[in-house]
């Protein structure tokens, strides 16, 4: 969002992207510390992002500049210069020598409402760096056809967009509901392993048989990261009795944690491997892995893509950072 915001303002604004950036300063560390950072799709030999920059906003020659620990600001290029097309090697890398590089990249999920030709290339041209598969949706057919759309884009010489494939991950997930639930503070709810619980009489299916032997009495269960919060009041050999901390509006296949502790689930599940075979076989450039709990699975991707004679990067999925709770009491 930051990013977009950056790119969309004119010079004359100048002031206000950088404070924008700079009170953002932690975030952008983060983002920046992203192990695609460069992303530089394969596809593209020779082609660098960095030479379309000056096209995403204000006026030609316009580039943006800045450090790790600064952000962003703009610098307007003398005229007849081409330091737009800089391609030194470092494309974005933080600490090369090129400085006058944007440090975010923007990575859009393709789904549905944007997976057509048409559409598809508006967002490339608009500045998107990277096309993102989510494979928790989707079938793999569907996927290729964008990885395809996004190969013929790069070979147009418009751009260059790389391709990104998000693994589902070991997750657990609350089954499909009748209609959407609305859950106030104090209600009572029952997570089942049961099929077919689909919210009626206040019963919801859970896709995890060790659901059960993972909760305990007195366990925070999260939805989505801390959307909504429930807190375990008993359990039976097939349901999980909660009730409302956090109330909302409870919709079907959520994902469910607990806070503190990890589901005892593969660190990379049947499907997971199927779909990075896919990418293998469709040639993506990326993979994100989703609920990544040490350096040891990115180490099996990475010695496995090694047996398969691929090149493709691997990283750790950023996702949502569930909330933590002060001393004071407050949620942040």
């Amino acid at each position: 969002m930051l990013s977009w915001c950056i790119n969309s303002l004119k010079p004359c604004n100048v002031l206000v992207a950088d404070a924008l950036a700079r009170t953002a300063k932690y975030r952008l560390a983060q983002i920046t510390a992203w192990p695609f950072r460069p992303f530089i799709s394969p596809n593209c030999s020779g082609h660098s992002l960095l030479s379309r920059l000056s096209t995403l906003g204000g006026y030609p020659n316009d580039v943006l500049t800045g450090s790790y620990n600064t952000g962003f600001s703009t610098k307007r290029n003398p005229a007849g210069s081409n330091s737009s097309n800089n391609d030194n090697g470092s494309n974005g890398f933080v600490g090369g020598a090129c400085s006058r590089v944007r440090k975010t990249k923007l990575v859009c999920t393709i789904g549905p409402a944007t997976c057509k030709k048409e559409t598809l290339f508006k967002l490339a041209d608009a500045g998107m760096n990277v096309a993102r598969l989510n494979m928790s949706h989707g079938t793999h057919e569907s996927h290729k056809a964008v990885i395809d759309l996004v190969k013929e884009y790069n070979k147009t010489g418009r751009g260059c967009v790389a391709t990104m494939l998000d693994t589902k991950g070991p997750e657990v997930r609350s089954g499909d509901l009748a209609e959407p639930m609305q859950l106030e503070r104090r209600d009572t709810l029952t997570f089942t392993i049961t099929e077919g619980a689909n919210g009626k009489g206040g019963r919801v299916s859970v896709n995890y048989d060790g659901f059960i032997d993972d909760v305990s009495i007195g366990d925070e269960l999260l939805v989505d990261g801390g959307i909504m919060s429930f807190v375990v009041k008993g359990k039976t050999d097939t349901d999980v009795q909660v009730e409302v901390v956090d109330g909302g509006v409870l919709q079907g296949r959520r994902h469910l944690n607990i806070r503190g502790k990890s589901a005892n689930l593969p660190a990379i599940t049947d499907k997971d491997w199927l779909d990075l075979k896919f990418g293998v076989e469709a040639g993506v450039d990326y993979y994100a892995l989703s609920f990544v709990q040490d350096e040891y699975v990115i180490r099996e991707v990475k010695k496995w893509l090694a047996e398969q004679g691929s090149k493709i990067k691997v990283g750790k999925q950023i996702g949502m950072v569930p909330p933590t709770t002060c001393a004071s009491g407050y949620k942040s």
